[in-house]
C-alpha cells in the first residue's frame, strides 16, 4: 500500500488502544508502520536497483523485530525520555507487521520469507492506492472533530475524547473490507478458471482490483499461445470469454534472447509474475528490433533496442504503457 495508508493505519492502531501500553506509542507506530519502506533509498541507484531491493529484506518476517527495535530507538533518541523497551518494541512490531499485512493484500506482493524462499506472496485483493480505504479512514479521522464541533454549536458541554471508538471502527473496516474483497476475488478466479481459451485449459488465471470500484476487476488468463484480458464487473452481465483483449505470445527470436541477457531484463524477469514479450521494428535503429518485457499486473515494463546484428544498443526501465 502507499505510505499515507500505512501512516493512518499506525495512527488508528495507537488510538484503538495500543497507546495505553507505552509512552509515545503514536510516534512509535507512525514510524514502525512505515519503516519497511526505507528501501526507497535504493532509488539512488536507479529504477532497476529499486526494483531489486523494494519489498525485499525490509519486508521480511525475519527482520521485522529488528525494524521494530530500530523504530523504538529512533523515537527514544528524539524524545529523550525513557521507554519501557519490551512493551514499546512489542507495539512497534505490531506496527511493522501491519505494514507487511497491507502490502501482502495487493498485486505487487512481498518477499516475506527471505532468505529461506525468494517467492513473492500476494493476495491481489487491493490496489497500491485504494480510494475506498482512504474514504473510510477520512471519516474515522475527522468524525471526532466534527462531533465536538457540532456539540459546541448546539451548546453541549465539551467532552474529552480520544477518538478510540472511531479508531477501532477504522481497524474493523480494514478487516471486513479485505475479507469481502477476498471473497469476490475467489469467485472471479473460479469463473475464469472454469472456461477453455484457445481450445485448451488455462495455464494460469488472475484477477486484479481496479481503483474505480471494488466491484470492477481486471481478469487475466494465460493460455499456451496468448494472454486474454477482461474487464469483469461483479454485478454486471455473465462472463463472456470472447469479449476480452487478446495479446499473443511471440515466438522466441535472437533479439529477445539478446535482450534477456542484459542486467535490466534479468532483474525484471525475477520480478515479473505474468511476463509477456513483445517485439516490433525499431524506429531508432535501421533494421533493428524493439523488445519489451511486460508484467501483465502493471502498466510499466522494460525495453531494449536491438540492432540487426542482435547487439543491444540500449535498455530502459521503467517504460509506461503496454
Amino acid at each position: 500500500m502507499d505510505n499515507p495508508t500505512h501512516l493512518l493505519a499506525g495512527y488508528f492502531m495507537s488510538r484503538a488502544g495500543l497507546n495505553r501500553l507505552t509512552p509515545n506509542a503514536t510516534a512509535i507506530l507512525l514510524l514502525a508502520a512505515n519503516i519497511p519502506d526505507i528501501d526507497i533509498l535504493a532509488l539512488a541507484g536507479g529504477g532497476i536497483n529499486y526494483l531489486h531491493w523494494h519489498r525485499s529484506w525490509t519486508h521480511t518476517v525475519l527482520l521485522s523485530p529488528v525494524m521494530a527495535w530500530a523504530s523504538v530507538a529512533m523515537v527514544r533518541l528524539v524524545a529523550r525520555k525513557p521507554l519501557p523497551w519490551i512493551a514499546a518494541t512489542l507495539v512497534a512490531w505490531l506496527g511493522v507487521l501491519s505494514h507487511l499485512l497491507l502490502d501482502w493484500t495487493n498485486q505487487y506482493g512481498i518477499r516475506l520469507l527471505l532468505p529461506f524462499s525468494p517467492r513473492w506472496y500476494r493476495l491481489d485483493n487491493t490496489m497500491l492506492f485504494d480510494i475506498w480505504i482512504y474514504s473510510a479512514f477520512a471519516v474515522c479521522l475527522f468524525a471526532p472533530w466534527l462531533a465536538r464541533l457540532v456539540g459546541g454549536e448546539i451548546g453541549e458541554r465539551p467532552r474529552s475524547t480520544t477518538g478510540r471508538g472511531w479508531a477501532i471502527a477504522a481497524c474493523l473496516f480494514l478487516g471486513l473490507y479485505f475479507a469481502g474483497r477476498g471473497v469476490i476475488h475467489g469467485r472471479l478466479i473460479e469463473v475464469l478458471d472454469a472456461r477453455n481459451y484457445d481450445d485448451s485449459e488455462p495455464l494460469r488465471v488472475a484477477a486484479f482490483p481496479q481503483s474505480s470500484s471494488p466491484l470492477v476487476w481486471r481478469g487475466v488468463v494465460e493460455s499456451p499461445v496468448a494472454y486474454h484480458v477482461y474487464t469483469m464487473k461483479v454485478l454486471g452481465p455473465a462472463f463472456d470469454p470472447s469479449a476480452g483483449r487478446t495479446l499473443y505470445k511471440p515466438e522466441s527470436s535472437a533479439a529477445m534472447e539478446a535482450a534477456a541477457k542484459t542486467s535490466v531484463f534479468r532483474e525484471f524477469q525475477q520480478f515479473a509474475q505474468f511476463p509477456l514479450w513483445q517485439t516490433v521494428p525499431s524506429a531508432e535503429v535501421e533494421k533493428g528490433t524493439q523488445v519489451d518485457l511486460v508484467d501483465m499486473r502493471f502498466p510499466f515494463h522494460c525495453r531494449a533496442i536491438v540492432d540487426a546484428e542482435n547487439r543491444v544498443r540500449r535498455t530502459e526501465y521503467p517504460v509506461y504503457g503496454w
